[in-house]
Order: C-alpha cells, then structure tokens, then sequence
C-alpha cells in the first residue's frame, strides 16, 4: 500500500472505515432488538412505524444539517416495515434527498465563500474538514459521499472552495453507491428479506 499514492491510501483507508461503520451500525442495531425492541415492540412500532412523516422530517433536517442522524438507522427504520417495495422505494428516496441536501448545502458554500462570517464558521466549526479538502481535493468527496465523513460538511466546503457544480455532480453521485451498497447489506442483516 505504500507504493500507492496519497490520495489512494486516504481513499481506501476511509473505506474501509466506512465498511467497519456499517458493521458496527448493524451490529448495534441487531444487538438493540434482541435485547429492547423484543421485550416491547408494539410499544417501539406505535412510537416509530406508525408515523412515518415524522421520521421523513427528521431524516430532511439531519441530512441538511451535516447527517446528525446516520443514514443506515433511517434504512434499518425502512427494513422494519417488512416489505422488500417499500423499502427499496424508501431507499431510493433517501439516496435522494442525501444527494439533494449535498447539493443544496453546496450551493450555500458558493454563496457564503466570499461573507466574513462564513471565515469564522470554517475557522471554528470545520477545521478539520477544510484542510483535508486542501489536501484531498475530489477524493475528500468521494470519501463523504461513500462513508462517514460529514457529508452535508464537505458539500458546504467543496461549494465554498468554488469547486466546479458539474464535477460535484459528477463525483456526488457516489453517494447513491453508498446508499444502493449499505441498503443492500443492511436490508439482508436486518432480516428484511423475511
């Protein structure tokens, strides 16, 4: 591996951590329903599957702001609801609006670049993003888009970077990799396919 490049090592490092995010993620979840959601669960369906407008919000707001919320719970949410359409579709839905809220927060970073204000939000809030976008260039948004790098971050610093809006396009539509990839082991490890 050290005969590879920089950028490749940055890449296939935060790959593998995103994969060893997923395990982690699934496992806890599995963990999580043997031992709470087993005990009670018309209590967990009542509060959770039965308002689903409510997780779309939340999902919307979490996505917008730097992915408080991992994406993978949004689709264990989906498994949940047994069936294989209704989580694909969701699925599909939540590829998009990840790719939507990059682009949007993107289109803020271009906007903001030149404001005073955003020198201190970047100085105080994304100092540790802003030099690997220096370092890394469009790796940096492929790693966020495949893995747990903030990925609403990074789009707001690519914009702010006056990176060019076809090639952010172009290398965010990893993101749906990551989505199409983890939904898929997701859906199989959570028991979706029952």
């Amino acid at each position: 591996m050290k005969s590879l490049s920089p950028r490749f090592r940055f890449l296939i490092k935060n790959s593998l951590k995103g994969m060893v995010w997923l395990v982690v993620v699934v496992a806890a979840y599995l963990v999580f329903e043997e031992i709470v959601i087993a005990r009670n669960p018309e209590l967990w369906f009542d509060r959770f599957y039965s308002k689903p407008l409510i997780i779309y919000a939340t999902y919307f707001v979490s996505e917008f702001f730097f992915g408080i919320i991992p994406p993978e719970l949004f689709m264990m949410w989906a498994s949940g609801k047994g069936s294989a359409g209704f989580y694909f579709a969701n699925l599909a839905f939540f590829a998009a609006v990840s790719y939507g809220m990059g682009y949007l927060n993107f289109l803020i970073g271009q906007f903001l670049k030149k404001k005073v204000f955003f020198r201190y939000i970047r100085i105080r809030y994304l100092k540790k993003t802003w030099p690997l976008f220096n370092k890394y260039g469009l790796f940096l948004i492929i790693i966020a888009a495949l893995t747990p790098v903030p990925w609403s971050a990074t789009s707001l610093i690519v914009g702010s970077a006056g990176f060019p809006a076809k090639r952010f396009l172009l290398y965010a539509l990893s993101r749906l990799l990551r989505y199409g990839v983890y939904g898929y082991f997701l859906f199989y490890a959570t028991g979706g396919n029952q």
